[in-house]
């Protein structure tokens, strides 16, 4: 990785302006239910191969069993809010990050709290008619 004078590589100084991007444009749309799902929908289209299939699996899930979820993107990746604006779930994309699989993630207001110790994150090389399933569960789980 090539480091800048501040010490952050390329990819996160795009990072950081993406994400300041969008905290702009989401505070001129508040809670629009509309321009986060365009903002979304339109990250998912700019995935391609796995990560996009998994893009729009998660959006389906996320549709289907958590629908009071806000869609929002998070970085330029797909997530989703709760009612405070706060992201619950996201889904980071192999491709921009050069791994080798997508990743799901979910952030500490995800009730998927259980015990001493839980995941938060899943590795998704290919998005099946298991993960789905599994996927589901999680989400229901986290967006309660």
């Amino acid at each position: 990785m090539s480091q800048t004078s501040t010490g952050l590589s390329a990819q996160e100084r795009a990072a950081v302006k993406q994400r300041a991007k969008e905290l702009r444009e989401q505070e001129k749309a508040g809670k629009n239910r509309e321009a986060g799902t365009a903002a979304v929908r339109q990250a998912i289209e700019k995935l391609s191969g796995t990560d996009r299939e998994t893009g729009e699996g998660l959006y389906r899930v996320v549709s289907d069993v958590a629908a009071h979820l806000v869609p929002k993107t998070y970085y330029g990746m797909p997530g989703w809010a709760n009612d405070a604006g706060k992201i619950v779930v996201f889904l980071r994309p192999a491709d921009k990050f050069g791994e080798r699989y997508a990743t799901i993630g979910f952030e500490d207001r995800a009730a998927l709290d259980d015990g001493d110790i839980w995941p938060v994150a899943f590795a998704v090389p290919a998005w099946t008619p298991a993960v789905e399933a599994k996927v589901a569960d999680l989400v229901r789980v986290a967006s309660r």
